[in-house]
């Protein structure tokens, strides 16, 4: 079971340095990149035990890796999402995820759910 996680920032070291400024002055977060890295740019030791006793395989990209449609049943960011049938499907968007701030194992169980 395959569930992409798209950031709601972009991958290159302007786009970090925006997300981190945004971050920093209130106008602009991500509740995926607090989940999964925080401030950490390894990554969160939590996020990373939870993906590996998971059955999800959770591959992560920024939203300027992302398709067209990807983008759009992904909207409004952060998103997971996964292709069924040809077709990508969301199961989870960014106002839901702080729930699992300080539970990755629980949101994988989560999108199992959903999956």
């Amino acid at each position: 079971m395959v569930v992409i996680g798209i950031f709601n920032a972009d991958a290159s070291v302007l786009g970090e340095l925006r997300y981190t400024l945004s971050k920093l002055t209130g106008q602009g977060s991500c509740a995926l990149c607090d989940i999964t890295n925080g401030w950490n740019p390894f990554g969160k030791k939590s996020w990373k035990e939870a993906c590996a006793e998971s059955e999800l395989q959770i591959d992560l990209i920024h939203r300027n890796e992302a398709t067209l449609d990807q983008l759009r049943v992904a909207e409004p960011l952060p998103a997971f999402i996964t292709e069924k049938n040809n077709e990508w499907k969301a199961l989870m968007h960014g106002q839901e995820m702080p729930a699992f701030q300080n539970n990755p194992s629980a949101l994988l169980a989560e999108l199992i759910k959903r999956y």
